[in-house]
């Protein structure tokens, strides 16, 4: 996407009548109300990531309660420049793709709006979009803040994000003998984590290293940040039937594959409002094609990883009946990145509760999940993926 250059006309003043924001840690619509049609010029500069917004003759005055950090952003600032153009600074929590930056009038008053929408991405797909950008800007000054753009590595190792499910005031659930989930699931993380990285294969990378507590679509943004091929998220839930045991694995489907999976999902999902985070209602409209088409090849890579976990889980340790099931995990949800849920075991089972705190079951069940995604990484890697 290129940066549109600057209107040279003149005239009064443009009056900028409101700001707002919206979205989560993996997409943003910032939008800006004014009196008339203008020519906004943007910029992506690095150290840190940040989103530069020129518009002439504007001088932006906002309410700084409508300026508080969320979502993706981590920051707003904004000023007037000598040339009499408003200035706006969006930084941002990390790389990150501008997917539009539009004027469009407004339908039912006066006036335009600047729409501007941003999504989490990887350290590649961000300098990729910086590379784009200093061709159609070359002759344009640059802003001395932003450094020579560097061609990414092309030998990148393959990537394997692993999730410690909960943590921090969402302890999730907890054994009849006082487990609790966070710390299975932290302590099981870090020992997969050292399993992958014996090989000297991968680079492994953990969503949390100690107790705190993540957003889910915090989760979902560090996944696409490190460019993830593989992200696995691990839990230990509870069940009301306290005989039900083993593991199950969980890949991300609309419509929940039965009637257990979806009352896990609910649970799971629910994680943010335990810190009092208001959940906004997702949209799942599909604005383009080429994001559903990747979004199919995703989910396609993600079932084909699950079966081969379930195949090498079965053979090390015990799993529920119809061991791979479905449901909409939001933080399976990232368009990009294959991604499974596993559920260790459940606390509420005595027998898995046990199994759980055994340092050598522990051991055997992330041998499991080294081998399948060894098996994974190779034909993926050989599909040229």
């Amino acid at each position: 996407m290129t940066a549109p250059a600057f209107d040279a006309s003149a005239g009064a003043p443009v009056e900028v009548s409101g700001y707002r924001m919206a979205g989560d840690a993996t997409r943003m619509r910032i939008v800006m109300d004014f009196d008339r049609e203008v020519a906004p010029r943007w910029l992506m500069l690095r150290g840190p990531h940040r989103l530069m917004i020129d518009v002439p003759d504007a001088g932006f005055r906002f309410d700084a309660k409508d300026l508080e950090a969320r979502g993706l952003i981590s920051g707003v600032r904004y000023g007037q420049q000598g040339d009499g153009s408003g200035r706006l600074i969006l930084t941002a929590k990390g790389p990150f793709t501008v997917d539009k930056v539009d004027v469009l009038p407004n339908e039912d008053a006066s006036g335009y709006r600047m729409a501007v929408e941003v999504s989490a991405a990887s350290e590649r797909q961000f300098e990729e979009a910086l590379a784009e950008q200093a061709q159609t800007t070359a002759s344009t000054t640059t802003p001395k803040t932003d450094r020579l753009v560097q061609e990414p590595p092309s030998d990148r190792r393959f990537t394997v994000v692993i999730d410690p499910g909960h943590g921090g005031i969402d302890g999730g659930a907890e054994g009849l003998n006082g487990t609790v989930e966070k710390e299975i699931t932290l302590a099981f993380a870090q020992e997969l984590k050292a399993k992958l990285g014996e090989s000297g294969q991968y680079d492994v990378r953990m969503t949390r290293e100690k107790d705190e507590f993540l957003r889910l679509d915090e989760r979902v943004r560090i996944a696409r940040s490190h460019d993830a091929d593989l992200f696995i998220s691990i839990h230990a839930d509870t069940i009301r039937l306290k005989g039900i045991r083993g593991a199950t694995v969980y890949t991300l489907s609309e419509k929940a594959s039965d009637a257990e999976a979806q009352a896990l999902a609910d649970r799971e999902n629910l994680s943010d409002q335990l810190a009092g985070i208001e959940i906004e209602t997702e949209k799942q409209e599909v604005a383009d094609i080429l994001i559903e088409l990747i979004r199919r090849e995703t989910h396609g890579f993600s079932l084909k990883f699950a079966h081969s976990l379930v195949s090498e889980l079965s053979s090390t340790v015990g799993l529920i009946n119809n061991p791979h099931r479905s449901a909409g995990f939001r933080v399976l949800r990232a368009p990009d990145v294959p991604s499974v849920l596993v559920e260790l075991g459940y606390l509420s089972n005595p027998q898995d509760e046990e199994l759980l705190r055994d340092p050598d079951w522990r051991n055997k069940a992330a041998d499991s999940i080294a081998r399948a995604v060894a098996a994974f990484a190779a034909a993926k890697m050989a599909a040229g993926g």
